[in-house]
């Protein structure tokens, strides 16, 4: 049996600020960062860690969770049209049931993603899961797995997901 700890929190008060996801571990011997301070390292999640501050998300997210945050890279974001996601941008509440979407309150690697159909997220709905050809969520696909951080872990993906 897969072990997937949960933690429940209010989602309003996720905090998840995000910036540059991790593409690297960190050295040995080195603490490792938490899930905020990781994706800002990584250089290639401006837009997220923007969004995540417009959301006021960012303190949150460096708790002590856990936390699985699904991370759109900055191409993700890309494929927004300009004015849909200027529009979103600028509406908290949209933003912010947007961003906790993308983040599910304990902690799951990809062994335990792969042995799941559906993983409830800190919005209150739930993402497809499908490890038939790969790892997808929802319609995104999870182009790196397990970056670890202190307080969770971290899966980048190549498309934001949209609450149902």
């Amino acid at each position: 049996m897969m072990k997937v700890r949960v933690r429940r929190f209010v989602p309003l008060t996720l905090g998840l600020a995000l910036g540059g996801l991790l593409v690297s571990a960190a050295p040995a011997g080195a603490q490792p960062k938490d899930v905020v301070d990781t994706a800002l390292a990584a250089g290639t999640f401006k837009t997220l860690a923007t969004a995540l501050q417009a959301a006021g998300l960012v303190e949150i997210l460096k708790g002590p969770g856990p936390f699985t945050v699904f991370a759109p890279t900055d191409d993700a974001f890309a494929k927004i049209p300009k004015a849909d996601l200027d529009a979103l941008l600028k509406d908290k509440a949209k933003l912010t049931a947007v961003l906790t979407y993308h983040v599910f309150a304990g902690n799951a690697n990809s062994a335990d993603l792969k042995a799941l159909k559906d993983l409830s997220t800190v919005h209150g709905g739930r993402i497809k899961i499908d490890a038939s050809k790969g790892l997808r969520v929802d319609n995104a696909t999870v182009i790196k797995a397990d970056v670890p951080a202190s307080n969770g872990v971290i899966h980048v993906v190549d498309t934001v997901l949209m609450p149902k």
